[in-house]
């Protein structure tokens, strides 16, 4: 279940930098470049990435109280 969550963590935050830069347009070339939402939607995805990695961190912090 950690690295999942690892995994999702880290897929969201490269994911949610690529829609912010592309919001803000500075990676040109997409639908999406220059529009404001994908900069929202974009830190959202970033905060929710970070999200998990702290709490597949905590998990393993947590397991290894456990032992």
């Amino acid at each position: 279940m950690r690295i999942a969550m690892y995994v999702a963590g880290l897929l969201l935050m490269l994911v949610g930098g690529v829609w912010f830069l592309q919001g803000i347009n500075v990676l040109p070339g997409s639908f999406m470049t220059g529009q404001t939402k994908w900069a929202v939607y974009g830190v959202l995805a970033l905060i929710a990435g970070i999200c998990l990695v702290i709490s597949a961190n905590r998990l393993r912090a947590r397991d290894k109280r456990r032992v």
